[in-house]
């Protein structure tokens, strides 16, 4: 039997005595797109920052190809398991400051070439990259983030209700490379979201509610 790529192992997260996620339980393959979903305040999203090691679990494990997450290293996780923020967070001046980003904390040259080849693959041009980032709409960030986060291809993208704000131009978009990274590159998705577009391309859908996993299809 193959090793799951995420195993998520009794997770429990309870800060200041009020528990936000109670024991949950379960794993994820290598290629899978899984969405998680549930009432607002469930604990969706504290998952997921969990699942990204953004946020350390009260109590339980993660673990990512049977490794535990927080024995390893840390910032070599986070290159292969990428989180995706509801709103972009883009940070200095220009475009170029942000996709130039995950080169340099590996300390090797901008490709970019490469850079233009992304932003062509979401409708952006070569233009954009000596864009101010005050001069950029909210599709257009949220286009950009998602750029810097596939520069180096990730393994696994954590999704976090990445299309609840965008119009339906901005939204195709998004859906389409999802749809090229997941069923053609193999990349594994996790999404929370509510987006019945999203849904409908799911293998499976984890239902959370009042912090416990109620359902799993």
């Amino acid at each position: 039997m193959n090793r799951p790529q995420i195993a998520v192992s009794n997770i429990v997260f309870k800060p200041e005595n009020q528990e936000i996620l109670k024991g949950i339980t379960f794993s994820v393959n290598k290629g899978e797109r899984i969405i998680i979903t549930g009432p607002s305040g469930g604990g969706k999203s504290t998952l997921l920052k969990i699942i990204a090691s953004l946020v350390n679990p009260t109590e339980g494990i993660v673990e990512y190809n049977g490794e535990n997450v927080l024995s390893g290293d840390i910032l070599a996780y986070r290159q292969k398991v990428s989180y995706f923020f509801q709103n972009a967070t883009l940070f200095d001046q220009t475009v170029r400051d942000n996709v130039a980003f995950p080169y340099n904390i590996r300390d090797e040259e901008f490709d970019e070439a490469n850079c233009v080849k992304l932003l062509k693959r979401v409708k952006l041009d070569e233009s954009y990259l000596d864009k101010p980032i005050k001069e950029l709409s909210g599709g257009e960030k949220q286009r950009i983030a998602l750029v810097r986060n596939l520069l180096y291809r990730p393994e696994v993208l954590l999704l976090d209700e990445v299309t609840s704000s965008l119009d339906s131009e901005n939204k195709e978009i998004i859906y389409a490379i999802l749809d090229e990274l997941n069923t053609e590159n193999d990349i594994t998705i996790l999404s929370v979201t509510h987006d019945e577009r999203e849904i409908a391309k799911a293998d499976r859908m984890l239902t959370i509610v009042n912090g416990e996993l109620e359902d799993s299809q």
